[in-house]
């Protein structure tokens, strides 16, 4: 089997501090870990659920594939992350099913994961992270 668990569900915000501040009032979340992807040009916070996240991301740049989703669709649901032992096999295996992938080979990510997007498109229009720890 490809896929292990999910690693977090990323949600899109315009203000990092209001979203945190409002996960923190309505559920007693706490931050698990926070970073600044400098290439992707985002922000995140990560609220751990069981073993898996939500992930709460803004733009640190008006570039950022961030930026632009926030620009067109506002805030909400942005992609699913997938949680992989192998990002470069499953990263193939869904390319030999179909998918369109948005990166061509694994690159890193946040908290030290290996990461690749799928495009929505080929994807029964869910935008797909493959991490692998």
């Amino acid at each position: 089997m490809i896929l292990t668990e999910i690693d977090h569900v990323a949600i899109a915000v315009h203000d990092l501090e209001e979203a945190i501040h409002y996960y923190q009032r309505a559920f007693g979340a706490e931050v698990h870990h926070r970073e600044i992807v400098e290439r992707d040009g985002v922000e995140e916070a990560l609220i751990k659920v069981a073993d898996s996240y939500i992930q709460l991301t803004t733009a640190t740049r008006d570039d950022s594939p961030i930026a632009k989703f926030l620009a067109t669709r506002g805030e909400g649901l942005h992609h699913i992350g997938y949680r992989v032992d192998d990002c470069n096999g499953a990263l193939q295996a869904m390319i030999a099913a179909g998918a369109r992938p948005i990166d061509e080979t694994p690159r890193p990510g946040s908290r030290g994961t290996t990461v690749a997007f799928i495009h929505p498109k080929g994807s029964h229009g869910t935008l797909i992270e493959l991490v692998e720890e």
